[in-house]
Formats: structure tokens, C-alpha cells, sequence
């Protein structure tokens, strides 16, 4: 039998598609390839999900959260992460920059799916369809 340290492992991320009030989402520009994602980050071991997406998005962009509901799982094969998505809701905070966001910005949906990345931009439609939660790899 192989050993389980010779099984290819995946890294395991949070997205928190971040919904305000009039419909508009939050999006960063990320630091280090200046691409505009919804913010999210790797979950740390001991971390529940929803307490990895608040800590993320609080970090990249100074908004507390509260997430809603799941909105769908991504396998990301050639980088080997599986990325859990959940639909947010805005507590508290001002979007403001951070080491990891150039810059922070409510979009319409529309915008975002012109602004970001096409996989990033699913994760975006996926949480905004209410037939989901969503199971894709790619």
C-alpha cells in the first residue's frame, strides 16, 4: 500500500463573495499580479470555514462579515487547491488597501465579470445564482 505522504496533497482556500446592500460587490486588486478577485486567502489548519472567510476578507480589506451560505467548491487542478466559496453579507468596515490589495472597490456584477479573471468571475455568478452551491473543476 502507498503511503499517504506519496499522495499528491491540495492547498485548501476560501473566496467571500461579499454582497452589499444595493447589490454591489467587493472586489481587491490583488498585490502581486494586480488582478481584481473577490477577496479570499488559504485556510489555516485549525480554521472552521466561515471563520477563515471573515479573517480573510477583514484582512485583505478592513470589512467584517458574515457569510450566508455556500456557494460552490472549485478544483483547481494545475495549481492543486480546492477553493470553498461563500456568499457574504457586509457588518461593519470601510474597504480600505492592505499588503495584499493595491486597491479595494465595490463593483456591480457586471464589472466584475469584465474586471476579473473568467474563473474568478464564475465564482462571482455562481454566488449570485440560487440554484447553486456549485461543484466545478477545471
Amino acid at each position: 500500500m502507498e503511503s499517504d505522504l506519496a499522495v499528491p496533497l491540495h492547498a485548501v482556500s476560501v473566496t467571500g463573495v461579499v454582497l452589499k446592500d444595493d447589490g454591489r460587490l467587493l472586489a481587491i486588486k490583488r498585490a502581486d499580479d494586480g488582478t481584481w478577485v473577490p477577496p479570499g486567502g488559504l485556510l489555516e489548519r485549525d480554521e472552521e470555514v466561515e471563520q477563515g472567510v471573515v479573517r480573510e476578507v477583514f484582512e485583505e480589506t478592513g470589512v467584517t462579515v458574515r457569510p450566508v451560505r455556500l456557494t460552490g467548491v472549485y478544483k483547481n487542478v494545475s495549481l492543486r487547491t480546492i477553493t470553498i466559496a461563500l456568499l457574504c453579507h457586509v457588518e461593519a468596515g470601510e474597504p480600505r488597501v492592505s499588503d495584499e490589495a493595491v486597491d479595494v472597490r465595490w463593483l456591480t456584477q457586471k464589472e466584475a465579470e469584465l474586471m476579473m479573471p473568467p474563473l474568478r468571475a464564475l465564482r462571482v455568478r455562481d454566488a449570485l445564482d440560487s440554484n447553486g452551491p456549485f461543484v466545478r473543476s477545471y
